[in-house]
């Protein structure tokens, strides 16, 4: 994404303001950008990244995996820049319409990107539908505040093995997901494959073309786990 003079210079007071750190580039760049979001520094030791979370997430990005965010104020966020760059479907639940629930959307799409932001209701069934293994999220965004049972379940999020990105306490909200994602797509678009792979494009991003799946060549999961560190 280009920035305009403003928000760079707000990017830069957020590095001043952190000062040194012991984040890899990209995990930084998701922290700089949910502070910028939100103005709030604290998210500095709040933001959880499991194992492999950044590379799969942006493999999963990159195959134009399809996106499920529990509020509509996520998905009209992250639109622009998702379907632009990767052409991602997004999808958000409607309360009354059950062609649109969770349960629905999740069947449909068991190997999505769940994206929890706003809603703790949501994120109960999430983990009912993982807990039952009726779905594999290629990776989970989970930013809720827990005004309620906040022990048991970050007891349950800690035990979680599908790769995810969390707010770790009670915290949160669908901003911190916004940022989150807006961040992930913007590192990923700066190394999109052939452009013969996509007709659409990020700005300002530059082909990476040992992305293949050559037998002398690394894959696009693999590439992206050298890119994506924690």
């Amino acid at each position: 994404m280009a920035w305009t003079k403003t928000e760079a210079n707000s990017l830069l007071a957020i590095d001043q303001q952190v000062g040194k750190h012991y984040f890899s580039p990209s995990a930084y760049e998701i922290i700089r950008r949910v502070i910028y979001e939100t103005g709030d520094f604290d998210y500095v030791s709040h933001l959880h990244f499991s194992d492999r979370a950044l590379s799969a997430g942006a493999a999963a990005l990159a195959a134009r995996t399809a996106i499920v965010v529990d509020v509509p104020l996520i998905q009209t966020a992250i639109a622009p820049v998702a379907q632009n760059c990767f052409a991602n479907s997004i999808y958000a639940p409607w309360e009354h319409h059950r062609s649109y629930t969770l349960p629905t959307l999740a069947k449909r799409h068991p190997e999505g990107i769940f994206v929890i932001g706003q809603q703790q209701r949501t994120l109960s069934t999430f983990l009912d539908l993982l807990d039952h293994e009726q779905i594999k999220p290629a990776l989970a965004v989970m930013t809720n505040p827990k005004f309620i049972q906040m022990d048991e379940i970050e007891a349950k999020l800690e035990a979680l093995t599908v790769p995810h990105i969390r707010v770790i306490g009670r915290k949160g909200n669908a901003s911190v997901a916004v940022g989150i994602l807006n961040g992930l797509i913007d590192l990923l678009g700066k190394f999109i494959p052939n452009p013969k792979l996509s007709k659409l494009s990020c700005p300002n991003s530059k082909p990476l073309p040992i992305l293949t799946n050559s037998k002398n060549k690394p894959g696009l999961r693999s590439m992206l786990s050298q890119l994506f560190v924690r």
